[in-house]
C-alpha cells in the first residue's frame, strides 16, 4: 500500500468514481490508477468498489472504511509536511482566499485591510467563485479559506465558522408601485418580473423556499451571480430586484429599497477551512479577525479535532 493508492480511493469518491476525471486530478493515466486499484485490492484481499462491467457505481463497506482511513492519513501526511512552514517565520507567505463576488465586494474590504495591517509580509490571493467552486478549491488545497453563505457548513470535510448573517433587500425604479405598498408580501413581489441571482448563490435557496411554501411561482426574467448585475438591470426597468441588504445599501438615486426581514429567512455567511489540517498562525488569525467572538484555541479545537462551541 502507498500513498499513490491512498490518493487515487479518496479523489474516486470526490470524482464521483470517474475514474477519467481521477486521473486528470492526480497527473496520471486512467490506466495507471486502474492498475493502483487492482493492485491495492489484490493486497487487501477484498473488493473495494461496486462495479458495473468496467464501470465504478460506489463503495463496498470494505471501501468506505479504507475511505475514512486513507483521508485521515493523508491529513496527516499533509500536516507533517506543513510543519516546518508552521514553526518558521510566521510573518510571510501567502492567504490564498476563496470567496463570492459578494463577499469580495461588500463584507470582506474592511477585514483585509486591518489584516494586512497585522502582517503586511503575507500575501493575499483572493479567487472569486461558486461556493461549488470555492468548496473545490478548499479540497484541493488550492485555496485556505473559503467564505460563502452555501455548501460549506454542509461538508463533511470542511469546519465551517459562521461570520455574519444577512437578509435579502427589495430594489425598485423610483415610482415604482411597489415603493409604497405596506405591508409588502410576496404576493406583492411575484406580480411583477424578478431579476435575481442565479441557483446556488447568495441565498437563491432563501428565495426559492419561501416562495414556494406560498404556492408561488414568480417570474424570473434574469438570473445573475453579482449584484451589482442585478442592480443594472433593475435600473434598466427588466424588473425588480432582490438582492443582498449589503448590496442593496450603496446610495443610488434611480433606485428604492425595500426591506423584506419578515418575508425571507436569514442567510448566514461561512468561513470555511479543510478539516484536520495544520494551518499557518495568521489563517487562524483571519477567522478570529472575521468573528471576534471566538478565541485562537476556539479556532484550532475545532479545525484539527472537534465540534463547534457555538450555536446558530
Amino acid at each position: 500500500m502507498n500513498f499513490q493508492q491512498l490518493k487515487i480511493i479518496r479523489e474516486a469518491a470526490r470524482c464521483d468514481f470517474n475514474l477519467t476525471e481521477v486521473a486528470a486530478t492526480l497527473y496520471t493515466s486512467q490506466s495507471g490508477v486502474s492498475r493502483h486499484i487492482r493492485e491495492l485490492e489484490e493486497e487487501l484481499g477484498v473488493e473495494l468498489f461496486i462495479r458495473r462491467g468496467k464501470r465504478l457505481l460506489g463503495m463496498t463497506e470494505p471501501g468506505k472504511a479504507l475511505l475514512t482511513s486513507a483521508e485521515r492519513i493523508l491529513n496527516e501526511a499533509g500536516n507533517v509536511r506543513r510543519l516546518a512552514e508552521l514553526f518558521s517565520d510566521d510573518a510571510s507567505g501567502v492567504l490564498t482566499i476563496a470567496t463570492t463576488h459578494t463577499q469580495a465586494r461588500y463584507s470582506l474590504p474592511a477585514v483585509i485591510k486591518t489584516f494586512r495591517e497585522h502582517y503586511p509580509g503575507v500575501r493575499l490571493e483572493l479567487i472569486q467563485g461558486t461556493p461549488a467552486e470555492i468548496d473545490a478549491l478548499l479540497q484541493s488545497g488550492a485555496a485556505d479559506i473559503g467564505i460563502a453563505s452555501e455548501r460549506l457548513n454542509n461538508d463533511p470535510q470542511l469546519v465551517a465558522y459562521p461570520w455574519l448573517r444577512w437578509h435579502h433587500s427589495l430594489l425598485l425604479p423610483q415610482g415604482h408601485p411597489l415603493s409604497h405598498i405596506s405591508p409588502l408580501t410576496l404576493e406583492d413581489i411575484a406580480a411583477w418580473p424578478l431579476v435575481t441571482y442565479r441557483q446556488g448563490v447568495t441565498g437563491r435557496s432563501r428565495i426559492d423556499e419561501a416562495f414556494m411554501r406560498r404556492g408561488l411561482t414568480p417570474d424570473v426574467v434574469l438570473s445573475a451571480q453579482d449584484s451589482d448585475v442585478i442592480r443594472t438591470y433593475v435600473e434598466l426597468g427588466l424588473g425588480i430586484g432582490l438582492v443582498a441588504e449589503l448590496a442593496a445599501g450603496i446610495e443610488d438615486d434611480n433606485l428604492v429599497q425595500r426591506d423584506t426581514h419578515h418575508l425571507f429567512g436569514a442567510n448566514t455567511v461561512w468561513l470555511g477551512l479543510r478539516r484536520g489540517q495544520l494551518q499557518r498562525n495568521y489563517v487562524w488569525r483571519f477567522i478570529g479577525l472575521c468573528n471576534p467572538s471566538l478565541t485562537a484555541e476556539e479556532i484550532k479545537r475545532q479545525a484539527l479535532t472537534g465540534e463547534p462551541d457555538y450555536q446558530i
